[in-house]
């Protein structure tokens, strides 16, 4: 008996790929590389991990047009990691708001404090709601200006 393929996301991608790929896996943590596949001059498919999740890039779709709705989202520990991650991956790229990004090879990513969820899921709904009114005013999310609002303090 053989074990079943795993299944990935597949990402397209103008040109770049591997670029792309060797990027992500020196910018974020427990990020990898598996496997590079020339498929044609300059073209390539790259199978990676990116946080232990398996994605597959491919290069040589003419037609690529990035769409902020299909993003991957990470999760980060700290204010130091959101802010480290947020400008490795906006460098090149624009910022979007309450988190979202594109970065220089058009994919769209949500750097997600693990803070904010927990404030914006507490049973005190109206803390959570001064929690999602901070952040939404916000582009790279700030933890403590989101727990100055939950917490009632400010404007």
């Amino acid at each position: 008996m053989t074990d079943r393929p795993n299944s990935r996301c597949c990402i397209f991608l103008r040109t770049g790929a591997e670029e792309a790929a060797r990027f992500y896996a020196e910018t974020l943590p427990d990020t990898h590389m598996e496997n590079v596949q020339p498929i044609g001059p300059g073209m390539a498919i790259v199978l990676w991990r990116c946080l232990g999740t398996p994605y597959m890039l491919m290069d040589g779709n003419e037609t690529f047009e990035p769409r902020h709705d299909h993003s991957i989202s990470v999760t980060t520990l700290d204010q130091d990691e959101t802010d480290r991650l947020w400008a490795a991956l906006t460098e090149g790229g624009t910022e979007g708001r309450c988190g979202w990004l594109q970065d220089r090879f058009g994919l769209h990513w949500q750097i997600v404090p693990a803070a904010l969820s927990h404030m914006l899921s507490d049973p005190d709904r109206e803390a959570a709601g001064r929690a999602q009114a901070a952040m939404l005013g916000m582009t790279r999310i700030d933890i403590s200006a989101m727990q100055a609002a939950f917490d009632g303090q400010g404007g």
